[in-house]
C-alpha cells in the first residue's frame, strides 16, 4: 500500500457520519439544538447583567412603554447593541480558531499567535494616534484594526517564506511576529499615554460603549466571512488528513490553505475590531466544541459560531455581574473587561491543552 492510499489515523481524518451508528449521529444535532436555545438565554443574560438597573427597573423598562425614559433608553438603545457586538464577535474568533487549528494541523493555533490580533489592535492604535481615526468614528476605527489584522498575517506570510508550509514552523514565526507587533503597540502606547489612554481596557478586550454602528460594520463582515469557512469545510477535512491525502484526492493544499486563513484573517480582524483582542475565544471555544460535536466540519464549524457567540455573551454577563460586586464595595468608577474573563478562563485551558497536545522530549 502506498502512502498515498495509506488511510489517514482516525484522530486526523475522522470517519464520515454515514459511517457512523444512527445513535452517535443524532448527539451531535442535539447538542447544536441546545447551543441555538443558549443563544437567547444568554443574551437576555447579558442585557439583564448591567449594574444601573435593578431587575425591577429592568422589567418596568421592557414592558411598561410609561417607565422611565432612562431605564427605557438603557435597554432599548444601550445594552442591545454591547449584547448584539459580544454575540458577533464571539462567532467571529470560534470560526477563525476552528479554522486555524484545521488548516495548520496545530492545536494550539489560534489568532493571538498568527499575527492577526495583535495586528488589528496595532493597526486601530497607530490610526488613532496618527488622528486618521477616533472613538468617535468606530467605522475608522474598525477600518484600521481590520488593515492592520491583514498586515500582521502579511507580515507573517513574509516571515515565514517557505517555511509557511510545515505548520509547527508557521506556529513558532506566529509568535514571535505577534511579540514584535505587541512591542510596537506598547512604543505607541508609551509615547502618548494621555491620548491612548482608553485603549488600554479595549487590549484586553471590552464590549464597553458599543453602539448600534459597531453592529451594523460588524454583522455583514461576520456573515460573509463565515458562510465562505463553511462552505470550505470538506477542504478544511482533507488538509487535517494531511498533505499526501488532500492531494490525492484532488485538493491543491497550498490554494485550500490559503482561502481558509483568509477567512481566519477577515474574521479574526473584523472581531477585534468591534471588541478589542479578546484572549484565548479562539483557542478554548473549538476544543469545547470539537468535544462536543465530534470532528465532522461540516457540523463543528457551524456549531463553533455559536458555541463562540455563547461563550463572548455569557463571559460578558459575567464582567458586567463582577462589575455589580465592585461597584457594591465601592470602586464605582471600575468596570471588569469581558477579556479579563476570557483571558482567565482560556489561560486554564491552555495549561490543560498544552500539557496533552505537547510531547515532552
Amino acid at each position: 500500500m502506498t502512502l498515498a492510499n495509506r488511510p489517514p489515523p482516525a484522530e486526523a481524518c475522522p470517519a464520515s457520519p454515514e459511517t457512523r451508528p444512527a445513535r452517535r449521529r443524532r448527539r451531535p444535532a442535539f447538542v447544536l439544538g441546545a447551543l441555538l436555545l443558549a443563544v437567547p438565554l444568554v443574551a437576555m443574560a447579558d442585557l439583564a447583567a448591567g449594574r444601573a438597573l435593578t431587575g425591577a427597573e429592568l422589567w418596568q423598562a421592557l414592558t411598561d412603554a410609561a417607565a422611565d425614559p432612562i431605564a427605557r433608553h438603557l435597554v432599548w438603545q444601550v445594552r442591545p447593541p454591547r449584547v448584539l457586538v459580544a454575540l458577533g464577535a464571539g462567532a467571529g474568533l470560534g470560526l477563525a480558531g476552528l479554522i486555524l487549528q484545521a488548516a495548520l494541523r496545530n492545536p494550539l493555533a489560534a489568532p493571538e499567535v498568527t499575527g492577526v490580533t495583535p495586528g488589528a489592535v496595532l493597526g486601530a492604535v497607530a490610526a488613532t494616534a496618527a488622528g486618521v481615526a477616533d472613538w468617535a468614528s468606530p467605522a475608522a476605527v474598525v477600518l484600521a484594526a481590520v488593515a492592520g489584522g491583514c498586515g500582521g498575517a502579511g507580515l507573517l506570510w513574509l516571515t515565514a517564506g517557505r517555511a509557511g508550509a510545515d505548520p509547527a514552523a508557521a506556529a513558532v514565526y506566529g509568535v514571535l511576529v505577534s511579540a514584535a507587533l505587541g512591542g510596537l503597540t506598547a512604543v505607541i502606547l508609551l509615547a502618548a499615554p494621555g491620548e491612548l489612554g482608553g485603549f488600554v481596557q479595549w487590549m484586553v478586550g471590552t464590549t464597553e460603549a458599543r453602539t448600534w454602528e459597531h453592529w451594523t460594520l460588524l454583522w455583514p463582515w461576520t456573515l460573509c466571512w463565515g458562510v465562505a469557512a463553511c462552505l470550505a469545510a470538506g477542504p478544511l477535512m482533507l488538509l487535517r488528513c494531511g498533505e499526501r491525502v488532500a492531494e490525492a484526492a484532488g485538493l491543491v493544499p497550498a490554494r485550500a490553505r490559503g482561502f481558509a486563513l483568509a477567512c481566519a484573517v477577515a474574521l479574526t480582524a473584523g472581531a477585534v475590531a468591534s471588541v478589542g483582542a479578546l484572549g484565548f475565544v479562539g483557542l478554548v471555544v473549538p476544543h469545547a466544541a470539537l468535544a462536543l460535536l465530534g470532528s465532522d466540519l461540516r457540523l463543528a464549524l457551524p456549531g463553533v459560531a455559536v458555541a463562540g457567540a455563547v461563550a463572548v455573551c455569557g463571559a460578558d454577563a459575567v464582567a458586567q455581574l463582577a462589575s455589580r460586586m465592585v461597584t457594591a464595595w465601592g470602586a464605582e468608577q471600575l468596570s471588569v473587561p469581558v477579556g479579563a474573563v476570557t483571558t482567565c478562563v482560556g489561560a486554564a485551558v491552555l495549561l490543560f491543552v498544552a500539557r496533552r497536545h505537547v510531547v515532552e522530549p
